[in-house]
């Protein structure tokens, strides 16, 4: 925030930007700072099957230092510490487990084309001034260029 236009952040729910927009703020002497903010989406109803394949790139990120330290940063060290310490103990599927279902919708926008529409609003009323969404493919059943188009606002 002190020494560029803003910053850029992913890997954080909608309720987590007030925080990181605040800290971008505050390091800018109060002035207004851009946030963009990369938001991993996946317009499915197909709750078990998204967050089972969520869990996958969860744990394959939140492993990097950079990014465990910044969710022990946003709080939910103790709702990752079970997975944390069982990819430290090699074993990958009862990491996969241990990831609780708060973190996967937190992390992860899911449900219906408006429900994701009304979550991704909330990254921007908590901050956000740009997003560039990843549609995940996280349900088979689910093809890009329909989870593309049913993200797209519908008039009325």
């Amino acid at each position: 925030g002190r020494e560029a236009d803003g910053a850029i952040i992913n890997w954080l729910g909608p309720d987590d930007v007030a925080t990181v927009a605040k800290v971008v703020r505050e390091a800018a002497g109060g002035a207004e700072r851009e946030i963009v903010a990369r938001i991993f989406v996946c317009p499915s109803e197909n709750t078990e099957v998204v967050r089972a394949s969520a869990r996958f790139a969860i744990a394959a990120y939140m492993n990097v230092p950079v990014y465990a330290a910044f969710q022990e940063w946003l709080g939910r060290g103790e709702l990752l510490g079970d997975m944390w310490a069982a990819w430290k103990a090699g074993d990958r599927k009862a990491a996969l487990t241990a990831i609780p279902d708060r973190v996967v919708d937190e992390l992860i926008v899911h449900g219906s084309p408006a429900q994701c529409r009304a979550t991704v609003q909330r990254y921007f009323d908590n901050g956000v001034t740009t997003s560039a969404l990843a549609i995940l493919p996280l349900d088979p059943d689910l093809s890009h260029w329909d989870a593309v188009r049913s993200l797209a606002p519908t008039a009325g």
